[in-house]
């Protein structure tokens, strides 16, 4: 075959794997099986006399007779000749539950999730009065089990993976509320804060069911986390496009409907929201996965050029962080937005692509953010070599330790790719090993920092 030939050959086989890589159903091993078993099929179709658009015709039909996901990949090209070899008549999708069954499952989910929310007022636990660290404390137990639910139901998961989620939520339900936490404590609102990243964990494996929660599994759960979170905040918008309606036609007779928006309304719509997002995921991924990437694109130039003006104009005023608590929850946050950025990009990226400008201004994003969170740490060493350990100090010299260890190595691995010394596939490996350390901190921060701390 001549050398543009073969240049073609590679790039159909390359767009075939980027989209077997991206299948919720496949690890890394299963997808380079597949290819292996593709690239035999080439060589001895072409080996017989035929081209090599017609091997890779002929070659991905027959793979479609091996595996229900090259039938998938031919839906989703619909435009390629080859969908119609691939697309054999008969051709036996996976069981899974019909689209209108789903629906109703997730309806009913967030209605559940809605009332959840009110169930405590059932017990005296009320907004404003009295009960506001209970709901802060308990926000994602009343939503991330019927969401466990949904995706246990969906996946058809193990008797195993069942209980262990079941066993993860329950666990933390004791350590959100058996503690004798003192008035406006500390760790009280660490817990709020830190809950919610570990139980992601077992929604995680609820999203996974029997597959385990490694390698590829892990990007998609990424993926899924970033689109839901994408789906979310277009919910969100609508929401409060809603509850401005309802008060101002309230208003326009003389009721102040604010009560009802502010008790029911928004935390019923906040609990449901995420098992209809999450609905939206599963049922519109591919409208999805093309918005994502872009969005990827528009703000990481955006997020490279805050941290650069930042950084620009800390050395020009000379002026150090403040370290309090709500300073530091949003650099932390913001820190995190960079690393979730990195690896949404990874998640849709063929990594067998070569380095372009992207991957550079990527490089250039991590490196701002390692040098922020340098500073970030320095300011949170001296704030407790003046005053001593506080659990909000501990907590974020953690935190951000944490991310001053994956971003370095990132950066590390990032610069050796744009170098063509390394790969991106070794760039992509290590933030899917590193995505555990994250909840894991959170829960030693839930089940050990109160009592450590004097419940204070």
């Amino acid at each position: 075959m001549t050398t543009s030939t073969d240049r073609s050959l590679e790039a159909q086989v390359a767009q075939w794997r980027a989209y077997l890589r991206r299948r919720q159903a496949l690890h890394g091993p299963d997808v380079e099986e597949l290819e292996g078993h593709l690239r035999d099929e080439l060589a001895s179709l072409t080996d017989a006399g035929l081209t090599a658009d017609e091997a890779f015709l002929v070659a991905v039909k027959r793979m479609g007779s091996l595996d229900t996901l090259s039938r998938e990949f031919a839906r989703a090209h619909s435009e390629r000749l080859w969908k119609q070899l691939v697309m054999a008549s008969g051709a036996a999708d996976e069981p899974r539950a019909s689209p209108r069954a789903e629906a109703f499952v997730a309806l009913g989910l967030a209605v559940a999730a809605a009332l959840a929310i009110k169930a405590p007022e059932l017990f005296g636990f009320r907004f404003g009065n009295g009960g506001d660290q209970f709901y802060a404390r308990n926000a994602s137990l009343f939503v991330f089990p019927l969401l466990a639910v949904y995706f246990v139901w969906k996946r058809r998961a193990e008797v195993a993976v069942r209980l262990s989620v079941a066993l993860m939520f329950v666990a933390a339900a004791l350590f959100a509320n058996i503690y004798p936490f003192v008035a406006d404590s500390h760790t009280e609102a660490l817990t709020a804060l830190h809950l919610p990243i570990a139980l992601w964990l077992a929604v995680g494996f609820a999203y996974l069911g029997s597959r385990s929660f490694v390698g590829v599994g892990r990007m998609n759960f990424v993926r899924f986390s970033g689109e839901l979170a994408i789906y979310y905040a277009l919910i969100a918008l609508g929401g409060g496009v809603l509850t401005g309606f309802t008060m101002m036609m309230f208003r326009a007779i003389g009721i102040n409907a604010q009560f009802f928006a502010g008790r029911w309304i928004i935390p019923c719509g906040a609990m449901g929201a995420v098992i209809i997002g999450s609905w939206l995921v599963e049922a519109k991924q591919s409208v999805i996965e093309n918005m994502a990437p872009v969005l990827t694109r528009i703000f990481t130039p955006l997020f490279t050029v805050l941290l650069l003006v930042f950084l620009g104009t800390m050395a020009w005023t000379g002026k150090p962080i403040n370290v309090e608590r709500e300073v530091l929850i949003g650099f932390d946050l913001l820190l995190a937005l960079v690393v979730g950025l990195v690896l949404y990009a990874a998640s849709a990226r063929d990594p067998e692509a070569p380095p372009d400008f992207f991957d550079r201004l990527q490089l250039l994003l991590v490196v701002s953010a390692l040098a922020v969170d340098g500073l970030a740490l320095a300011a949170i060493a001296a704030r407790i070599s003046e005053f001593g350990f506080s659990p909000n100090r501990v907590a974020a010299l953690g935190e951000n330790l944490i991310l001053l260890v994956n971003l370095t190595w990132s950066a590390w691995l990032y610069a050796r790719f744009v170098r063509h010394r390394g790969s991106y596939a070794a760039l992509e490996r290590w933030q899917i090993a590193y995505l555990p350390v994250y909840p894991a901190w959170a829960a030693l921060v839930v089940v050990l920092f109160p009592p450590l701390f004097g419940y204070r």
